[in-house]
């Protein structure tokens, strides 16, 4: 007797095709538990996310979910149908943040795939997509772009495909969303620990963030879990012994939130996450390399508020290199004269935050 196979096996380059719209199975609602072990993974202490009373004095209804949660629970909803299959997420453009999520509220995602291109061997292939996050109202609560390099169900066939879609450089201040109910009239900076406000920053300046995180396997892997991220690079450590690397990669998101966490020392009074302009997951890391990162200010955003505005900043991460204490290059020439990410430098995050003038 043939039976019909039940099972997911996930989708590979070529079962995707641009144009093709998805709506993601599982929605989720986003609960304090999320909360209190995102924190335990990350060791974030932004208040915005951590303390009801300082998120209430500046008109939220209470704490807000971390803008980085929302982000991996949004695209790990996606992996099942976009990236279970694939070798690596390559980066991110135009990332932005809608209304504010609150622990209790659900999640869903939807993804269209915005063009694709196969590699020049045939073997691979690159599919870009547009995910948003919608609410149980929905309301836009996110938006991004993303680009993955995943496997071919048919290696040996080449299909021509080369249908890469423009990205923007950067989110326009006109995009940035900024909550209506902030009210930073009762901002008290004894709660973040902060001393610096927007007009402290200036652009040029380098902020680093001194201390290293060592990466553990098992934390990476509950913090998979927590998104619901399925994707086999992740996980299936007998399937990857083949594989390019030998072994499970580090979920590249996991890194952009050890970062994220890392900066809080040098940016303490920044609220929440506006956009991402672009990011790049530019070497992957493993078990057991330790996380070091700093901060590039690039431009300070005057969003017409007398109390808040933004800043474009720049978030590198290294792996096993410290960047304040020894020489860390970011880019190097290799030897055909071709400028690349130094082997050590792990991330490269050009995004946009919200932050208190000190008029506010």
């Amino acid at each position: 007797m043939t039976t019909e196979q039940k099972s997911n096996t996930g989708n590979y380059f070529e079962d995707l095709t641009t144009g093709l719209e998805i709506t993601h199975a599982t929605p989720r609602t986003i609960t304090e538990g999320d909360q209190a072990t995102y924190i335990a993974l990350t060791a974030s202490r932004y208040p915005l996310f951590c303390d009801a009373p300082f998120a209430q004095s500046l008109g939220f209804q209470r704490e807000l979910v971390n803008d980085l949660l929302t982000f991996h629970i949004v695209f790990g909803n996606t992996v099942p149908d976009i990236s279970l299959n694939a070798i690596a997420n390559l980066g991110y453009a135009d990332l932005r943040y809608g209304a504010p999520v609150y622990p209790g509220d659900t999640i869903t995602s939807h993804t269209t795939v915005i063009g694709q291109r196969e590699s020049s061997r045939g073997d691979t292939g690159v599919t870009w997509v547009r995910t948003t996050g919608l609410n149980q109202r929905d309301e836009e609560v996110m938006t991004f772009i993303r680009w993955v390099l995943m496997n071919k169900r048919d290696p040996e066939t080449k299909l021509g495909i080369d249908e890469a879609p423009a990205t923007p450089e950067s989110v326009d201040s006109s995009a940035l969303h900024v909550p209506n109910e902030l009210n930073l009239a009762n901002f008290d900076p004894t709660i973040t620990g902060g001393r610096w406000y927007w007009e402290d920053y200036e652009p040029g300046e380098r902020i680093h963030h001194i201390e290293g995180v060592a990466v553990e396997e098992a934390e990476h892997q509950m913090a998979a879990r927590l998104y619901q991220n399925t994707a086999r690079a992740h996980f299936n450590a007998h399937a990857l012994k083949d594989s390019r690397f030998g072994k499970r990669v580090i979920y590249g998101g996991h890194v952009i939130s050890v970062a994220r966490a890392l900066s809080y020392n040098g940016l303490e009074n920044v609220l929440r996450v506006l956009a991402f302009n672009a990011g790049t997951h530019s070497n992957p890391s493993f078990a057991g390399d330790t996380l070091f990162a700093w901060t590039d200010v690039i431009e300070r955003i005057d969003l017409g508020r007398p109390d808040a505005a933004a800043l474009r900043l720049r978030l590198v991460a290294t792996k096993n290199s410290d960047p304040n204490t020894e020489d860390q290059p970011f880019k190097v020439t290799d030897d055909n004269g071709r400028e690349r990410y130094d082997p050590n430098v792990v991330l490269d995050l050009d995004y946009t935050v919200l932050i208190p003038k000190q008029s506010s």
